[in-house]
């Protein structure tokens, strides 16, 4: 029992501390990185708890996925973020208070919460022994809750074509693909074979440009 508690203590600090280094972090580039560490450690503490899906799903969905794409976003932006800080002082007074109101949510909660023994035994009646964590959220998921699952998937399907709705613009110079001309090619349009001297290159007919 030593041996877990230890590493108890090791992911619970670290992943606290990755956290206030997330919002003490004056490059944003750290504070993704920080966040990710903090991610890693949560992940640690469920496997400790015997939710090892948890832990993956952690550990793919927001380490590989969310945070990497925070992470892709800060780079590519390139924002200026001296000129953002400049109305911090201003906004700080409101800041703190919002926050203060977050923090007695969360002091009121923990200090009236009572584990009821009932709910995990209702929970874990109907799930046989010899079934893994993962395999339980599987049987559960897709049998019990599969419409409630597709309704979810729906909901990420029209989030997703209205993400690229919004950020679709129609330029003039830019080349778009037509789906018909695709869906028409053949072997005979797709591919042709040239014979190019040494030293000469290949002039696009649609661009205008030469490729060597």
């Amino acid at each position: 029992m030593i041996l877990p508690a230890l590493f108890f203590y090791l992911f619970a600090s670290i992943c606290v501390a990755s956290a206030v280094m997330v919002i003490a972090s004056r490059n944003p580039v750290h504070s993704v990185l920080f966040l990710i560490l903090a991610f890693v450690n949560a992940s640690g503490l469920f496997v400790l708890m015997g939710a090892e899906f948890l832990a993956m799903l952690l550990i793919v969905v927001y380490v590989g996925a969310v945070a990497v794409l925070f992470l892709f976003v800060i780079m590519m932006l390139d924002v200026d973020f001296t000129q953002l800080r400049e109305g911090f002082i201003q906004y700080l007074p409101f800041g703190l208070v919002i926050g203060a109101i977050f923090l007695a949510e969360l002091l009121l909660v923990a200090g009236g919460w009572v584990m009821n023994p009932n709910v995990t035994k209702s929970i874990t009646a109907a799930i046989p022994t010899n079934v893994s964590n993962t395999e339980a959220l599987g049987l559960v998921l897709y049998t019990k809750y599969i419409h409630y699952f597709q309704l979810a998937g729906m909901v990420l399907l029209v989030a997703m074509i209205g993400a690229i709705v919004l950020t679709l613009r129609h330029k003039v110079k830019v080349r778009r693909q037509d789906i018909n001309v695709q869906n028409a090619r053949n072997p005979e349009l797709a591919m042709e074979v040239r014979k190019v001297a040494t030293g000469q290159g290949l002039q696009d007919a649609d661009a205008g440009s030469w490729v060597k």
